[in-house]
């Protein structure tokens, strides 16, 4: 059966360290745990929509290595088609080191390894999948012109292309905008493309705005605790998040990337599809890990 949804995207190792506080410049303090874990943005928004209920495929490198060989795994135990996962010979697998606090607020450094050599030429070597698919997602893990290759092949198939802005650093390409239906970045995402500091939902909107007047389609900002907004040409709504103690918010957004994306091709209405994708999120937080806090279907309320 033809994937409905392809991530394009990153495979990483998540190597995590739990400590009280998160450390200072210079500082060395003492740890609480450490587990390695599979992660990655691409693979989490893969196996996210996987276990929510869509079909999917991924397109990504990993390293001829045993963290390579654990993340391919990881996707072909989920159902995930995975002819699109390349091991590149003579390279690492991509690596994420992430410290997490006692109040699950996380920083991460990422050793891209495979993940930088997904070249626009790697994808097109799947070009089958795309052309299958209804919803094609990207992120900014893999170098910007395979993103931007990405998104207008997307584009020019018709496909729905989400873009998560994730890790941005700055403004997009101006010629993005307009092969992107669904922009999804958090809050410091939107500050960093916009330059508006995003705090509250009056700052999120006008953020929202701006990325329209850029020529995105349709703008979600996510907004942790505070939910969801969306802003589109027709005016914006917000979605409040349910409450929930969190532990670890490493795999938030590709849960609910992956969530929306699953909704969609399963069905919902745009507002449902973010509603879904939020109670998959707000699960999430509850667990620790990237790929083992994402729920499956079943635990999800009817």
């Amino acid at each position: 059966m033809n994937a409905k949804v392809v991530v394009v995207g990153s495979l990483n190792m998540d190597l995590v360290a739990r400590a009280q506080r998160l450390p200072r410049a210079g500082e060395t303090l003492p740890g609480e745990s450490f587990f390695t874990v599979p992660g990655g943005k691409g693979a989490n928004q893969a196996v996210a929509v996987a276990r929510l209920g869509g079909s999917v495929a991924m397109i990504g490198n990993v390293g001829d290595d045993d963290y390579g060989r654990q993340l391919h795994r990881a996707l072909y135990v989920e159902g995930i088609d995975c002819q699109g996962v390349t091991t590149c010979q003579g390279v690492s697998s991509g690596v994420a080191l992430i410290t997490v606090d006692a109040a699950s607020q996380n920083c991460i450094v990422i050793i891209p390894g495979g993940n930088g050599l997904l070249t626009p030429q790697s994808v097109q070597r799947f070009d089958v999948l795309l052309q299958a698919a209804e919803v094609i997602i990207c992120q900014l893990e893999v170098p910007a012109d395979t993103v931007a290759w990405t998104l207008a092949r997307g584009h020019e198939l018709g496909k729905q292309v989400i873009l998560n802005p994730a890790p941005a650093t700055g403004p997009l390409p101006a010629d993005w905008f307009a092969r992107i239906d669904y922009l999804t970045p958090n809050e410091s995402e939107a500050e960093a493309l916009t330059g508006v500091a995003v705090a509250d939902l009056d700052s999120a909107r006008r953020a929202g705005e701006r990325l329209l007047q850029l020529g995105a389609g349709k703008v979600i900002i996510t907004l942790g605790a505070q939910g969801a907004l969306l802003v589109t040409p027709g005016g914006h709504q917000h979605f409040p998040a349910p409450v929930v103690q969190p532990l670890d918010t490493t795999a938030a957004g590709d849960t609910f990337i992956g969530g929306f994306a699953a909704g969609l091709v399963r069905g919902l209405e745009e507002g449902e599809a973010i509603a879904f994708g939020q109670c998959a999120a707000a699960l999430s937080v509850t667990r620790a890990g990237a790929q083992p806090s994402i729920p499956y279907l079943a635990e999800l309320a009817p």
